[in-house]
């Protein structure tokens, strides 16, 4: 860690313009080391002692050295609370506080230690992890078969049509919030598009095979974590999308109606992977009793006995894989995932595709983790993500700059 951070200031000083941040930086560290000597020396201890005993400390004048240093020290955020220390005249409230308020500085300091560093350390890593699969490619040549084989199939995949969902009524739910992804074309092969899909399989990647990209063995329990939160969210999302069609918009537009519809199918997910069939009889169960009694509580029209018997249906559908509310939800999340890794978590934000509006604060937490695992593994083993893709796509010109741009 610090050879990576001198040979970082070595490399910002011989640069052209040369570049003074990291220096600036460690001559504000030699201006604070003799501040500490000054503040050693004001609070010398034998002396302060001696001048106790003797009845001479002015505890008044003692204070206002260490608020004012202190007010010197901390982060602009903490200058309101040293200045509400400034107007305690009880000591031993004021011994408190200021040392509530040094605790704070202080995770204040090492987090912003922790910033400084972060990039440092980033580079150090990714250069590591690089040499390292490096040193293992040279002893086993074919160690990239794998990576070669999810590759390949990713781009396989973009051209090949989605699949149509069938004439149902819950097709008709999906149709109404959204156009169908089923006009959707193949997508033109590039770099880009072939690595986005190959990450977006992995999270639909079977357990039982080992054929796991060699490049990411390493991200396979953080991508099982992130499949598992996108199985969450298809589930979450298809349930809200399937009550929205029977609660109607004003009722379908009160916050606190659809936080309650999260938190009954949110408290069903652990139950759902083991059983998934009584799981969804209880979320629908629930789900159609908080629409009714939401309805009755705003004055307006109950359900009839009939779309009441359509919503627990439709509900306890989605409980199977094939469900045509949750493969388009699936095929959504997707999307927009495959937006993110293009486009950046926030610009996806802005335009969900339908039926996702609803967890878009869950969406900006997977979207963020998916994101940043995948630049970190495109910065470690993007140029032999190159040399794989110029096989897989023709003609192979100008994609080493477009792979390594990612």
């Amino acid at each position: 860690m610090h050879d990576a951070f001198w040979d970082h200031l070595k490399e910002q000083l011989s640069a052209t313009p040369p570049d003074f941040s990291c220096a600036l930086e460690l001559l504000k560290e030699i201006k604070e080391n003799r501040l500490r000597s000054d503040i050693e020396e004001a609070l010398d201890m034998e002396l302060l002692k001696q001048k106790a005993e003797h009845g001479d400390l002015d505890v008044p004048h003692l204070s206002k050295y260490i608020l004012d240093t202190m007010t010197l020290l901390c982060a602009p955020v903490r200058d309101e609370a040293v200045q509400k220390l400034e107007n305690i005249t009880d000591p031993v409230w004021l011994l408190r506080g200021i040392f509530q308020v040094l605790g704070l500085m202080k995770m204040d300091m090492v987090n912003y230690t922790i910033q400084s560093l972060q990039p440092h350390l980033q580079e150090h890593s990714i250069q590591h992890e690089r040499a390292t699969f490096q040193e293992l490619l040279n002893k086993q040549p074919s160690l990239l078969s794998h990576t070669t084989k999810w590759l390949t199939q990713a781009a396989a995949d973009l051209t090949t049509p989605l699949p149509t969902c069938p004439d149902t009524s819950d097709s008709a739910i999906v149709a109404s919030s959204s156009p169908s992804e089923a006009a959707i074309s193949p997508e033109p092969l590039s770099p880009t598009m072939v690595l986005s899909q190959g990450f977006l399989n992995l999270l639909l990647w079977d357990p039982e095979d080992e054929d796991f990209p060699e490049t990411l063995l390493m991200d396979r329990t953080q991508l099982q974590e992130l499949e598992s939160q996108l199985s969450q969210l298809t589930i979450l999302a298809s349930v809200l999308l399937v009550a929205s069609s029977f609660s109607g918009s004003v009722l379908f537009g009160s916050p606190q109606f659809v936080d309650k519809l999260k938190h009954i199918t949110k408290d069903m997910m652990e139950e759902f992977k083991s059983r998934p069939e009584e799981a969804m009889q209880t979320v629908s169960e629930q789900v159609s009793q908080e629409i009714h009694q939401s309805l009755k509580n705003m004055g307006l029209a109950a359900l009839s006995s009939e779309n009441t018997a359509s919503l627990i249906g439709q509900l306890q559908n989605i409980a199977k894989k094939e469900n045509c509310v949750r493969s388009v939800i699936d095929q959504r999340i997707h999307l927009f995932l495959k937006c993110c890794l293009v486009l950046g978590v926030q610009r996806s934000l802005l335009d969900l595709p339908g039926g996702l509006t609803v967890i878009e604060a869950e969406l900006a937490e997977l979207g963020q983790k998916f994101v940043s695992l995948t630049h970190h593994n495109q910065k470690v083993f993007g140029p032999y993500y190159t040399e794989i893709l110029k096989t897989l796509i023709p003609p192979a010109q100008a994609l080493e700059t477009e792979v390594e741009s990612l």
